[in-house]
This record gives structure tokens, C-alpha cells and sequence, in this order.
């Protein structure tokens, strides 16, 4: 019994002992922390999505926090509002930028993009993606398993099982770039943000020529070049025989829809332009063609003798 309240009475000692160690050692090797850190995280919206650039929103708590200037720190998630307070609180500028939307450059639908073959494997656009082209002709379109609705943290995209394409829900979109990251086809884009969920841009990626593109998808772009012809402010250029509107530069005149031979150019939230009604040549007329004069047979005179 002496022994048994020996050892209870030693362990009780050496771990007193060492937690008294552990304390000194703990406020000896303590780091401060800013305790705005906390404050400022909270205001964040704690999805841990990666749209910031960092791993996390602790972590970019921490860089508004420690930086002087955090004009290049933005979380899309937040939006410019909750940036604008976090600014406030820590009193620095808050940095500016225009709201961005998730756009599927992608219009092949079932219809227009028939299915050639059926894969048969796992059921996600990145494995499909590195095996083989996928179930149609077109090796540009979406192949429509969805690994961006699964990437989205916001349940902003989803399949529509009547086209087989991703569908972003603008409202819900908080432009993380999660889905454009999943994408393996390289297909959705975050672009600018207009009012009333408006949007002008090319329905497609493909950069084959306009003769295949056909063959496989009956809304592809030819690139043609019409559309960056009509365009008052230079906002479309063709590059490796497929279109591109920037929408930094788009001013949503609709004159390149028009023009659009394949109705490539997809167009939300606006009324189309009125087309104007082609004008046969007028014909040509021909100036009426002189009479040939008649020949005179020169006169002779007869000379009397």
C-alpha cells in the first residue's frame, strides 16, 4: 500500500513538474498575434473557396491585415461591399474592382452537337478529357459531367439535362474561379458583370476550321471575321479560326449578332436588332447601242468629152 501511494504521489509530482516547464516554455516561445486578424475573418464569408488566391479566408485575413497596401487583395465571394468595410475597419483603401460573372463559352447543344459515341467510363470531365475527345465531334465543347458543379462551393452551376451543357446561375456566381479551374476543356470564362444579367459573347472554343466545325456542331464559329468587321470599338478579334468579344470593350451594340452566320454570338438578357432587309441590286443598264451608219458609195462623175 506505501509503494502504490509512492508512485500515485511521484507521477502527480513530475506532471506538476512538467506542466509548470510547459508554461514558461509556451509564454517564452508565444508570437502575438493581431487579434484584428479574428475580426476581419468574420467579416469574410469563411467558404475557403481559393478565389483570393490564398488557401483559405484565415489566411487572407492575415495578408489584409499585415499588408500597407491591399489594393491587389480582393475576395470575389465577398464582393466590393464587405471588401469596402473590411477597409474601413482596418482603415486603408479598399480596392476596386468590376464584379465578374462564370461563363460556359459553349453552345453545342444535343441538338446542334449530336453524339457520335457513348463513353462508358468514369463519369467526370477530367478522366474523359485525358483519354479521348469525348462524345461528339467537336473536341472544344463542354463534355458535360460536371466537374464544375461539383467545384462550385455555392451551387451556382449545374447541368441542364436537356442541352447537356453547364448552366451558371449569375445571382448565385460569386466568380471564385473554382469552376474555370475544373473545366479541363479550358471553356468557362469569368467575365464582366453587366446590369440586368446581361451578356454578348462566342458560344465557342473550337479552333478548327470552319469546315469541320460544321461537320461537328452546327452553332461552332467559322471565324469568319464578319462580326469583328461590324464592331465599332474593337472589341473582337479572330484568332486561330474562332472569335473572341473582350467585354471590358463590348458595349452590347448587337451589330455582331447580326451579322453571325451560325448564330455562334449568344446573346442574354437583350432584345435583338431589327435586320435590315437586303436590297436586291438594282440592274444594270446598258447604254443603247448607236446605229451602224450607212455606207455611201462614193459619186462619180462622168466627164463629157
Amino acid at each position: 500500500m506505501t509503494i502504490l501511494l509512492f508512485t500515485v504521489l511521484t507521477l502527480c509530482a513530475l506532471g506538476i513538474l512538467a506542466a509548470v516547464v510547459l508554461y514558461f516554455v509556451a509564454q517564452k516561445f508565444k508570437v502575438e498575434e493581431d487579434p484584428r486578424i479574428d475580426e476581419v475573418e468574420k467579416m469574410l464569408p469563411c467558404a475557403n473557396c481559393g478565389g483570393c488566391g490564398f488557401a483559405g479566408c484565415r489566411n487572407m485575413a492575415e495578408a489584409l491585415v499585415k499588408r500597407d497596401d491591399i489594393s491587389e487583395l480582393y475576395c470575389p465571394a465577398a464582393g466590393a461591399e464587405v471588401m469596402k468595410c473590411i477597409a474601413d475597419f482596418l482603415g486603408k483603401a479598399a480596392p476596386v474592382k468590376e464584379p465578374r460573372v462564370a461563363t460556359v463559352r459553349c453552345g453545342g447543344t444535343c441538338e446542334k452537337r449530336p453524339r457520335t459515341n457513348a463513353f462508358d467510363g468514369a463519369k467526370s470531365c477530367a478522366v474523359a478529357s485525358s483519354l479521348y475527345a469525348g462524345e461528339t465531334g467537336c473536341a472544344y465543347g463542354c463534355l458535360g459531367y460536371g466537374d464544375c458543379v461539383t467545384a462550385c462551393k455555392f451551387d451556382a452551376i449545374h447541368i441542364n439535362p436537356a442541352t447537356g451543357l453547364a448552366e451558371v446561375d449569375a445571382e448565385k456566381c460569386t466568380s471564385c474561379g473554382a469552376c474555370v479551374t475544373a473545366c479541363p476543356k479550358g471553356i468557362i470564362e469569368l467575365r464582366k458583370k453587366w446590369p440586368k444579367q446581361r451578356a454578348i459573347f462566342v458560344s465557342c472554343v473550337s479552333k478548327d476550321k470552319g469546315a469541320v466545325v460544321m461537320k461537328a456542331c452546327k452553332a461552332g464559329c467559322i471565324g469568319c471575321g464578319k462580326c469583328a468587321k461590324v464592331c465599332e470599338f474593337g472589341a473582337i478579334t479572330v484568332e486561330n479560326n474562332v472569335a473572341y468579344i473582350d467585354s471590358d470593350k463590348c458595349r452590347l451594340c448587337r451589330k455582331c449578332v447580326n451579322e453571325c452566320p451560325t448564330g455562334s454570338i449568344t446573346m442574354i438578357g437583350l432584345a435583338p436588332l431589327p435586320k435590315e432587309p437586303k436590297v436586291a441590286p438594282a440592274p444594270k443598264t446598258e447604254a443603247p447601242k448607236a446605229e451602224p451608219k450607212a455606207e455611201v458609195a462614193p459619186a462619180t462623175e462622168k466627164l463629157e468629152k
